[in-house]
């Protein structure tokens, strides 16, 4: 009988217990949010923890629980990029059409395979769909980072992510409205030579560029970061700047879609250039978190 009241008693108060936990979803939300943001990881000295790692076996079980959070992230960060194919494909011809402007439209390009034009559609839609998805992907990076990150650490992780579509996308459009306009009518009337486009390389040349360059932008920032949490620091960026510079050539040289030595110099330029932005944004990440540091004895001693 009191198994039967009890389960009645559910019954009846269930609909009540729902708008309870409804109502108060945004502040356990809000509780647990903050307590994750504020808690401070666990520090051991790289050799202590590589030693617990072979002595210990809870150590061990731990690894390989943190390799299985990671192959959750990483599944959920593809199956992300999926969507953003996905939502991608609903706006890839209008894409297309724009990027095939500067050489005057798709009529001004001739496809002599069959699949060729398929595989334009599907390049483009997965450029977009980086595009779409690299701030999701970005976070769950950070969500698998972070408990092993201080709260500094984690908020400037946080709010770089943001910042990486933005810095993304910005690179993807100064490829297009800055290098794309200087670079195609030297190409395609070197010698005087009268170039045929073919489809597939002219997507393959802009879509490579601007994926690339679009990455590069990401290393000023992806700098800042490392350096504002204390993974990075800017002396050694600016004392080895010719090693980078050798560096860039030759990622330049790789990314770069065709062999000439003037698209490999477009590539290498910004690159460049960015890598000395890089290293004024490290000096004053730099600046920042060494004030701080220098504040917090003071700020103890007071207390």
């Amino acid at each position: 009988m009191r198994k039967f009241l009890r389960g009645l008693w559910r019954v009846i108060t269930f609909p009540f217990r729902a708008a309870w936990w409804i109502l108060t979803l945004p502040f356990r939300a809000v509780r647990a949010i903050n307590r994750f943001m504020n808690a401070e990881p666990d520090e051991h000295p790289l050799g202590e923890a590589f030693l617990d790692l072979a002595q210990n076996e809870k150590s061990r079980q731990a690894l390989w629980d943190h390799i299985e959070a990671l192959r959750g992230h990483l599944l959920r960060a593809v199956l992300g990029l999926a969507i953003g194919v996905g939502i991608s494909f609903i706006f890839t011809q209008q894409m297309v059409d724009f990027l095939a402007i500067p050489v005057g439209g798709l009529g001004a390009l001739q496809a002599i395979e069959v699949t060729e034009s398929v595989g334009v559609f599907m390049k483009v839609a997965l450029l977009g769909g980086v595009a779409v998805s690299l701030p999701y992907i970005a976070f769950e990076f950070w969500l698998f980072a972070a408990p092993g990150l201080r709260k500094r650490e984690r908020v400037y992780g946080l709010a770089g992510i943001p910042m990486a579509a933005i810095f993304f996308v910005g690179g993807m459009a100064f490829t297009y409205y800055m290098l794309l306009p200087s670079a195609l009518p030297f190409l395609l009337n070197f010698l005087g030579i009268k170039t045929a486009l073919r489809p597939e390389s002219y997507f393959s040349f802009v879509t490579g560029l601007m994926f690339w360059i679009g990455l590069a932008f990401e290393f000023p920032l992806v700098i800042y970061v490392l350096t504002a949490i204390g993974l990075v620091k800017p002396q050694p960026l600016a004392k080895n700047w010719r090693i980078a510079v050798v560096i860039i050539a030759v990622a330049a040289a790789a990314i770069t879609p065709t062999v000439d030595p003037v698209n490999m110099g477009l590539v290498m330029l910004p690159m460049t250039l960015l890598y000395f932005i890089s290293i004024g944004l490290s000096f004053i990440a730099y600046t920042g978190r060494k004030n701080t540091d220098e504040k917090k004895p003071v700020e103890e001693g007071a207390a």
